[in-house]
C-alpha cells in the first residue's frame, strides 16, 4: 500500500507538472525518474505487468471532454496530467493497484451494474481480475428461478469486452484467469454454452499435460462436478493429480475445496479413505485460519463423508466454532449444529456461546435454525434456560414463521427436559390454537411427537386425544407399513394412561389393547430416561452392605403402568425386609427411582 501511494505521489511533485510543449524538452528526465522508482519498487508490485492478456475497455466515446492550454483532452472530473506522463497516464489499470484493494472494491459493490461501472473505468484489466470481475458479477445475479442474466448485463458493452477477451484465445490465459472464468460461467450460462465448452477444452488440455497448480485443480473439480456431475472420469484424474501434491503446499481454502469435493462422491469414501485420513490430519493445522464459512463447510463435509473417526478434527472445529458465532449465517450455523448432532459434539463453552447468541437475535434467526438449536438440545440433554426462554418468547410472538415439523422440534426439548418457561401458559395457548386451526397439516408421527411432549410436562392434549385415539388416525399413523413401530405405540400407550391417571374427566375413545405395550423400556428407543449406572452401581454397593445381601431388593422392576422402578424393597407388616423373590405377605413395596440421568 505504501508503495502505491508513493508512486502516485510523484504525480503530483512540481517537477512533473509539466504541459504543452515543455513535455518533448523533459522527456528524457522524466524516462530516467521513471526507470529509478520503477527499480526501487518491490517485485511483486511490477509483477502485474508480465500478465500476457489483458482486457481492454475502450471507453474514450462515451466521456465529455475538455481542453485545457487548447492541447491536452482530459475527461471532466478526472486529474489533469502533462503528456510527461505518458507512463502513467497509459497504465490507469488495476495492474498498478493491490489485487487486495481491487477484490476488497469488487466485493463492496451491491449490484452488477456497479460492478460494469468499475471496470469500465479502468483501460486494462489482468485476465485473473478480469474472471474475478466475471464470477462477481454472476455470483450477485445467480438466482435460484432463472438461469439466465438479465438482457441489460448480457447487452452491456464492458460485460462483452470481459466474455470477448475470454473467448478470443483461452490459451493464453493464465491458470488462475482460465478457472476463474469457468467456476463465473457454471453459475449462469447453460452447459452448451460455446464460451464454456471453449474454456471447459483448455482446462482438460492444461489438465492432460499436468500444467494446472493446485488451486486451479480445485475450482476445476468443482466445476466439472456441476456440469457433468459426479461420476464424470476427469474428475478421477484431479483427484489423482491431487493426491500426489504437497498438503503443505495448499490453502485452507483448498483443503475445504478438495472436501467439497470428495463430499460430492460419497460412495467412494472407501476407496479415498487413505487420502482422507491424511487430510483429516492435516486440516488440524488449518483450523485456526478458517473462516466461519469454510470452517461450516468442512464440518459438512465430514458429515457427509462418514469421518467419525476424525473425532480429534472435530473438537478442534468445535472449539473455533465457538469465536465464530455471532458471525455465522443462518444456513451455516444449521450445518454446525447438524454436524455437532452427527458427531455427538457437546462443549460447556459452545453452549454458553449458543445462549448469548439465541437469547440476543432469537427473534431474527431462521425458524429453521431456531428448530435445529432446539433438536441440538434435545439430542444432547442440554437444559438451558437462556435458549429455552428465548425460543418460548420468539414462539409466542412469531408462530406463523414455523412450520408443523418444526413446531414439533420446538416443543418436544421442554417436555424431553421436563421445563416449563415463564410464558407457559401463553406458548401453550398459542400452541393449542394451532393444533385447531391446523391440524390436518401435522404429519401424524409428528403430531403425537408434539402431544407426547406436552403430557410430559403436565400439560396434558385433552382436547385431541379423541381424534389420536381414533382408528382413522391410527391408520393414518401406520400408514403403507404392515404395524406400527414400537415408538408409536409406546408414546400413544403413555398418552392413554395420561388420560386414564391424570384426566379422569376424559370420556372420549380408549386406546384399544393392540396398540399398548407393557414397558416403556425398550434396548432402541426407550421413553424412559437412561440410568445412570455409576450412580446405580453405588447405590446397590451401599444398600447390599446395609441390608447384608443382594438378595434383600430388585432392581427393573416392571409396574402395571408399564413405568420401571429402578430399586425395589419389600417389606412385611412389622417392617422387616423380606427377599426379593417373595411373592406371599408383602405389606408394602419401599420403590427407589431417582437412580437417572
Amino acid at each position: 500500500m505504501a508503495l502505491i501511494t508513493l508512486r502516485r505521489n510523484l504525480c503530483h511533485l512540481s517537477d512533473f507538472r509539466i504541459h504543452g510543449t515543455l513535455a518533448g524538452l523533459k522527456t528524457q528526465r522524466v524516462n530516467c525518474v521513471h526507470k529509478t522508482v520503477k527499480e526501487h519498487l518491490c517485485p511483486w508490485f511490477w509483477s502485474l505487468q508480465l500478465e500476457p492478456v489483458r482486457v481492454r475497455f475502450h471507453h474514450a466515446h462515451s466521456k465529455k471532454f475538455h481542453s485545457e492550454n487548447g492541447n491536452d483532452l482530459h475527461p471532466v472530473g478526472e486529474p489533469v496530467f502533462s503528456q510527461a506522463h505518458a507512463w502513467d497516464r497509459s497504465e490507469h489499470s488495476v495492474k498498478n493497484v493491490d489485487e487486495q484493494i481491487f477484490y476488497r472494491r469488487l466485493n463492496s459493490f451491491t449490484s452488477s451494474e456497479q460492478v460494469l461501472h468499475y471496470i469500465s473505468t479502468l483501460q486494462t484489466l489482468p485476465d485473473t481480475m478480469a474472471a474475478g470481475a466475471l464470477h462477481r458479477i454472476c455470483e450477485m445475479e445467480k438466482k435460484d428461478d432463472d438461469q439466465r442474466l438479465p438482457k441489460e448485463i448480457l447487452e452491456n458493452s464492458a460485460f462483452q469486452a470481459l466474455c470477448n477477451q475470454f473467448a478470443q484465445d483461452p490459451s493464453n490465459l493464465s491458470n488462475t484467469g482460465l478457472v476463474t472464468a469457468l467456476q463465473a460461467l457454471t453459475l449462469y450460462v447453460g452447459p452448451q454454452s460455446r464460451l464454456l465448452l471453449s474454456l471447459l477444452a483448455e482446462c482438460q488440455h492444461r489438465l492432460a499435460m499436468g500444467s494446472l497448480d493446485i488451486h486451479s485443480l480445485c475450482i476445476l473439480g468443482e466445476c466439472l462436478i456441476k456440469l457433468q456431475g459426479p461420476g464424470c472420469s476427469t474428475l478421477d484424474l484431479i483427484i489423482y493429480q491431487l493426491q500426489g501434491e504437497n498438503l503443505e503446499e495448499f490453502t485452507p481454502e483448498d483443503i475445504v475445496t478438495l472436501y467439497r469435493i470428495l463430499q460430492a462422491c460419497p460412495e467412494k469414501v472407501d476407496q479415498h479413505q487413505t487420502f482422507l485420513h491424511k487430510i483429516n490430519n492435516f486440516s488440524l493445522s488449518v483450523v485456526p485460519n478458517l473462516s466461519p464459512k469454510l470452517l461450516s463447510q468442512m464440518l459438512t463435509a465430514l458429515v457427509v463423508l462418514d469421518q467419525t473417526q476424525a473425532l480429534t478434527l472435530v473438537i478442534k472445529l468445535g472449539k473455533y466454532v465457538v469465536r465464530h458465532i455471532p458471525h455465522f449465517t443462518n444456513e451455516e450455523l444449521k450445518e454446525v449444529l447438524e454436524a455437532f448432532i452427527y458427531f455427538g459434539y457437546n462443549d460447556r463453552f459452545f453452549t454458553e456461546a449458543l445462549e448469548q447468541h439465541v437469547a440476543s437475535l432469537c427473534l431474527t434467526l431462521d425458524p429453521e435454525v431456531v428448530s435445529k438449536v432446539m433438536e441440538y438440545c434435545s439430542r444432547k440433554l442440554i437444559f438451558s434456560k437462556p435458549i429455552l426462554n428465548a425460543v418460548a418468547e420468539t414462539f409466542v410472538c412469531q408462530s406463523e414463521k414455523f412450520s408443523p415439523n418444526q413446531t414439533a422440534e420446538l416443543i418436544e426439548p421442554f417436555g424431553k427436559l421436563n421445563y416449563l418457561p415463564p410464558n407457559a401458559s401463553a406458548l401453550f395457548r398459542k400452541l393449542e390454537n394451532i393444533l385447531l386451526t391446523r391440524f390436518n397439516y401435522f404429519p401424524p408421527k409428528t403430531l403425537l411427537k408434539l402431544l407426547h411432549s406436552c403430557s410430559l410436562i403436565e400439560c396434558h392434549p385433552v382436547n385431541f386425544m379423541a381424534k389420536i385415539f381414533s382408528p382413522y388416525f391410527l391408520q393414518q399413523l401406520q400408514g403403507e407399513e404392515s404395524y406400527l413401530d414400537r415408538l408409536s405405540l409406546a408414546q400413544l400407550t403413555q398418552l392413554f394412561l395420561t388420560a386414564i391417571l391424570e384426566c379422569p374427566f376424559y370420556k372420549g375413545p380408549k386406546l384399544l389393547p393392540k396398540y399398548q405395550v407393557k414397558s416403556f423400556l425398550t434396548p432402541c428407543s426407550s421413553l424412559e430416561t437412561p440410568m445412570d449406572f455409576q450412580l446405580y452401581k453405588s447405590v446397590m454397593i451401599g444398600l447390599i452392605d446395609l441390608l447384608g445381601a443382594r438378595l434383600y431388593f430388585a432392581s427393573k422392576v416392571l409396574t402395571p403402568y408399564c413405568y420401571t422402578i429402578d430399586v425395589e424393597i419389600k417389606l412385611d407388616e412389622d417392617g422387616f425386609v423380606l427377599p426379593f423373590t417373595a411373592d406371599e405377605d408383602i405389606h408394602k413395596r419401599f420403590p427407589i427411582t431417582r437412580l437417572r440421568c
